[in-house]
C-alpha cells in the first residue's frame, strides 16, 4: 500500500497544503488560488481538497498529517516577548491571546475535525526544519550545506548547518541545524521594517523594495551597519532594537528612530517619478527628488541585506566544505541575493525552494516525515514547479461561453504557436493559461503574461495598462535554457540552473545585449526564467518561434493577475482578469480568445 503525507502550513500567511505519495509529490497549492484572498493566511481547505483529489484519495486514506511549526512553542515566544516588553505591548498582547485562543493554538483539533483522521497520526515539524526539508529533500543533491531566512518561526529567525538525502545509496536522511539567529534578531524582519517604511505592505511588499532599489544608490549602507546592524566574525550579526517596534507593536516595525535618520516615510500609493520612469520629470522637481531618496533608502537596505546573506553563507561553506548549498524562507526569494551567491562563492551548485516562504513549509514538514522519522529513501527532486490544479475542456468551454468573449478551438499546437507569435510581434500582450497552475509565487509559463521585450515601452504599457502597477516593477525574461549563457554574463549554469528555471535569480545582461530585450532590462540585470522543452513545450516554442523571427530568443513574462489579486488559477479567473485589463488576446488551453 502507497503511503500518503499531508503537509499543512496556515495562520501565518501564504496558506498551503501538499501530498506526497511514497515520498513524491503529487499535488501542491496555495489557498489563494482558490479562496481569491491574495495571500490567504486561513486553514487551506480548498487547497487539502484539492491535493487529495489529485491524488485520488480521501482523508481516511491518509497515514499521516503533518503541521509545519510547533504551535506553543510560537506561542511560547509571542507571550514571552510581549511580556519582555510590557506595557508597550500591551496591544500586541491582547490582540495575540485573541488569535491564538480562538483558533491557533488547537491546530491538532482543527485537523481532526476538517479530516476526521487519529490525532496519532497528526504530527508537528518546527518551522525552520520544515523550511530546510522542503530545499534539502526538493534537491538533487545526497549532501549540501542549508541556510533558512524569514521573519520568524517559532524562536528562530536564521538556521545554519548540514544535510544529508538518501537517494539510494544507503546514506540515512538527516538535518543538522547547528547555528541559529533567534527573534527579535531577524534579517527578514529588518527588511520588512524598511518595506513598511517605504510605504509597501509587511509580508506582501517586500518585492517591490527590491524592484525600486535599482533605481537608487546605497548611500545609506555604512550608516546601518554602523547604528542598526552589529555584524560578527562568524556571518552572524544582531540589531539594535532601539530603531525597530515590530517586537511590541501590532501597528508599527520601525521606531522613530528611524525617521529621524531616514526622514519622513514614504506614503502608500504615493507617486515613484525619476528620469528612468518619466524621462520629461527634472531632477530638480520635488517629486523626484523625494522618489530618488527612498530609492536610496531602498538599495541601501537591499545592499546590506545582500552583505548579510552572503556573509552567512561565506561563513556556513568555509565551516562545512560544503559543495552545495540549499536555501527556503521568504529571505531566500531575495533573488539578488541568491545570484550573487551563486557568482561570488565557491559553492558548485545552489538550489532554492521555488515556495521558499510559508507555504513551502507545508511541503518540507510532508517531506520531512517521510525522509526523517519514517526513514525512506528519497525519490523526489523538484525538477519543474507545475504542480497545482488543472481545468478540463468542459469547464473551459463553460467558462468562455458564460463570459461572452470570442474564442476559436485549435487543436494544432504549430497553429497554435504561430498565432501566439504573430500576436506578439503585432506588439499584442498575451495571456497564457494551461495544464497545472504553479508551485510558488512565480508564473513559469503555466498562468503567465507575455509580451514583445523588445521596446522598452513596453514596460510602461504592462505596469500601467495591464496590471496597474508601480511603473519600477521589474518583469522576468523568459529564455530558453541554452541561450541562457549567450545573453547573460557571469552566469554558472552547474550553481544557478534550479534557481533560474524557478525565476529566483537576478544575472546581470552581457553588454552586447544590452539593448537587445529594454522591456526586461532592470539596471543592466534579468531576474531570469530558463524554460527546457521537455518541462513546458508549448511556452518554449513561443519563445523559441518568436526568436527565430526576430533574433532574440527572449520574452517578457510576469504573472497572469492583476494587482492586489492571486494569480489565475481556473478558466473563469483567467478570463475575468482578461475583460479587467488591457490584455489583447488570451490562450485558455487549446482556445484562442479575442475580446468581443
Amino acid at each position: 500500500m502507497a503511503v500518503h503525507i499531508l503537509g499543512i502550513s496556515c495562520y501565518y500567511h501564504d496558506s498551503a497544503a501538499v501530498v506526497l505519495r511514497d515520498g513524491e509529490l503529487v499535488a501542491a497549492a496555495q489557498e489563494e488560488r482558490f479562496s481569491r484572498i491574495k495571500q490567504d493566511e486561513g486553514f487551506p481547505r480548498h487547497a487539502i481538497d484539492f491535493c487529495l483529489r489529485r491524488a485520488g484519495i480521501a482523508a481516511g486514506d491518509l497515514d499521516y498529517v503533518v503541521f509545519y511549526e510547533k504551535p506553543l512553542v510560537k506561542f511560547e515566544r509571542i507571550l514571552m516577548s510581549s511580556l519582555a516588553t510590557f506595557p508597550r505591548s500591551w496591544r500586541t498582547f491582547g490582540e495575540a491571546m485573541v488569535n491564538w485562543f480562538d483558533e491557533k493554538l488547537w491546530i491538532k483539533s482543527q485537523i481532526r475535525r476538517s479530516l476526521g483522521i487519529d490525532p496519532s497520526r497528526i504530527l508537528f515539524v518546527d518551522h525552520h526544519t520544515s523550511h530546510a526539508a522542503s530545499a534539502l529533500f526538493s534537491s538533487p543533491f545526497s549532501e549540501a550545506a542549508i541556510l533558512t531566512l524569514d521573519g520568524v518561526g517559532e524562536w528562530t529567525t536564521t538556521a545554519m548547518g548540514t544535510g544529508t538525502a538518501d537517494h539510494g545509496d544507503g546514506r540515512r536522511a538527516s538535518i543538522s541545524l547547528t547555528h541559529e539567529q533567534r527573534f527579535p534578531h531577524s534579517i527578514g524582519l529588518l527588511y520588512s521594517a524598511f518595506t513598511a517604511f517605504l510605504g509597501f505592505q509587511v509580508n506582501e511588499g517586500e518585492y517591490k523594495v527590491m524592484g525600486m532599489a535599482p533605481y537608487g544608490k546605497p548611500r545609506y549602507v555604512d550608516e546601518i551597519l554602523s547604528k542598526i546592524v552589529r555584524r560578527s566574525s562568524d556571518g552572524g550579526f544582531t540589531l539594535d532594537m532601539d530603531w525597530f517596534s515590530y517586537h511590541h507593536s501590532p501597528e508599527r516595525s520601525f521606531g522613530r528612530k528611524l525617521e529621524k535618520l531616514f526622514g519622513e516615510p514614504r506614503k502608500p500609493e504615493s507617486p515613484f517619478v525619476t528620469p528612468e520612469t518619466d524621462p520629461s520629470s527634472s531632477p530638480s522637481d520635488a517629486a523626484v527628488r523625494s522618489s530618488l531618496h527612498y530609492a536610496d533608502v531602498a538599495a541601501s537596505i537591499q545592499k546590506v541585506t545582500e552583505e548579510l546573506v552572503l556573509g552567512m553563507a561565506s561563513n556556513l561553506q568555509k565551516t562545512t566544505g560544503a559543495r552545495n548549498l540549499v536555501m527556503a524562507g521568504g529571505v531566500a526569494l531575495n533573488s539578488v541575493a541568491n545570484g550573487r551567491i551563486a557568482r561570488e562563492l565557491p559553492f558548485e551548485k545552489v538550489f532554492v525552494q521555488p515556495a521558499a516562504g510559508d507555504a513551502g513549509g507545508a511541503l518540507g514538514a510532508a517531506l520531512h516525515v517521510w525522509n526523517v522519522l519514517l526513514g525512506n529513501p528519497s525519490r523526489f527532486v523538484m525538477e519543474k514547479a507545475y504542480f497545482g490544479e488543472e481545468y478540463g475542456e468542459g469547464e473551459t468551454v463553460a467558462a468562455l461561453k458564460a463570459a461572452g468573449v470570442g474564442f476559436v478551438h485549435i487543436d494544432d499546437e504549430a497553429v497554435l504557436v504561430d498565432r501566439a507569435v504573430d500576436a506578439l510581434l503585432g506588439e499584442k500582450v498575451l495571456g497564457l493559461s494551461q495544464g497545472r497552475f504553479e508551485w510558488g509565487p512565480r508564473a513559469l509559463g503555466n498562468r503567465s503574461i507575455l509580451a514583445d521585450p523588445r521596446k522598452a515601452s513596453m514596460k510602461d504599457i504592462i505596469n500601467r495598462k495591464i496590471k496597474f502597477r508601480e511603473p519600477f516593477r521589474p518583469f522576468a525574461p523568459a529564455v530558453p535554457e541554452e541561450m541562457a549563457e549567450e545573453y547573460f554574463d557571469g552566469l554558472r549554469l552547474s550553481a544557478e540552473s534550479y534557481p533560474a528555471r524557478f525565476m529566483i535569480t537576478v544575472v546581470p545582461w552581457k553588454e552586447r545585449y544590452a539593448d537587445l530585450a529594454p522591456a526586461v532590462n532592470h539596471g543592466g540585470t534579468g531576474r531570469l526564467q530558463t524554460v527546457r522543452r521537455e518541462w513546458n513545450p508549448r511556452y518554449y516554442d513561443i519563445i523559441k518561434s518568436f526568436g527565430q523571427a526576430t533574433g532574440a530568443e527572449v520574452l517578457v513574462n510576469t504573472s497572469f493577475n492583476l494587482r492586489g489579486e492571486p494569480m489565475v488559477s481556473s478558466p473563469a479567473d483567467a478570463l475575468k482578469t482578461f475583460l479587467d485589463s488591457g490584455i489583447d488576446n488570451l490562450i485558455l488551453g487549446s482556445f484562442w480568445v479575442t475580446k468581443n
